[in-house]
């Protein structure tokens, strides 16, 4: 099957990763003309099961709601995997099962188990050495085409020179794509993709630990893929609790319609219309 994103990576320019928490989520991506969705770990915790992003949420929970995004879609879909669940072996049945269901890359980090947000304080990695066997095990595990993007956390714990030493031995190790989490500055925003010889990503979290930059800035810097991923989930929560706030106060809906969707084009998004005339069809 055809990796889209190997295309798009090819072709050049920056490519809009954008967060989703489901499916529907995942298909409004799509429908705004994005190229790649992100099924972004840390969302499905929140909106899933109401957990941070602390690492409570198992291989098989996460595997299930990817597989549910990448068929709701037709574009590419990068699945986070956190630290592979455990060690090498984990990795490698993690890689194996993750890239089965088309996954167009699977990111994996260097923090020990249990995990935590990149943006979150008291994060704790790995040596580079079992790092490097990690992504070998995936690598070797991969099924199809799928790419793997290497992430470290290093420079929260050991500074920004250890995070691009690590990340070049990533690459050794065979890395596709390296991502080095939670710049501080634009400075070393800036350094990144010089010090990489490799594909890079980087992460726009509002209110992280990075400077947020545009996109055009991005792609000058010389960023492959820029990630937006929980951005869409706080939009959504904010929307609700914008209508739950309504409901309180007024004790209705009425008067609540520029608070949400309309019924028609609820069924528009589903595919109502369509999943109808399949109905009709198969009629006995």
């Amino acid at each position: 099957m055809q990796n889209l994103l190997i295309s798009n990576l090819k072709n050049g320019g920056l490519i809009t990763a954008v967060g989703a928490t489901n499916a529907l989520i995942a298909h409004l991506i799509e429908l705004a003309g994005f190229k790649t969705v992100y099924a972004t770990g840390a969302g499905m915790a929140n909106m899933n099961f109401n957990y941070p992003d602390i690492g409570l949420v198992s291989m098989s929970e996460m595997l299930e709601n990817t597989k549910r995004i990448i068929d709701a879609v037709e574009i590419s879909v990068i699945a986070d995997i956190d630290n592979g669940y455990g060690n090498a072996l984990n990795v490698y049945r993690t890689a194996k099962e993750f890239s089965k269901i088309n996954t167009a890359a699977i990111q994996l980090e260097d923090q020990v188990l249990p995990k935590r947000c990149g943006h979150f304080d008291g994060k704790k990695i790995i040596t580079s050495d079992e790092m490097c066997g990690k992504i070998k095990a995936a690598k070797d595990a991969i099924i199809g085409n799928t790419l793997l993007i290497a992430r470290t956390d290093a420079i929260a714990i050991e500074g920004f020179e250890s995070a691009i030493e690590r990340a070049n031995l990533y690459k050794e190790a065979g890395a596709d794509i390296l991502f080095v989490e939670a710049p501080t500055s634009i400075e070393q925003m800036i350094q990144i993709p010089k010090m990489l010889d490799c594909y890079t990503v980087a992460n726009m979290v509002e209110g992280g630990k990075s400077p947020i930059i545009s996109n055009d800035e991005l792609e000058k810097m010389g960023y492959n893929i820029v990630l937006y991923a929980n951005a869409t989930l706080k939009a959504a929560i904010f929307g609700v609790k914008n209508l739950l706030n309504h409901i309180k106060q007024t004790g209705s809906t009425k008067d609540a319609e520029h608070l949400m969707i309309s019924m028609k084009e609820r069924g528009e998004i589903t595919k109502l219309s369509q999943y109808i005339k399949m109905q009709n069809r198969y009629k006995a």
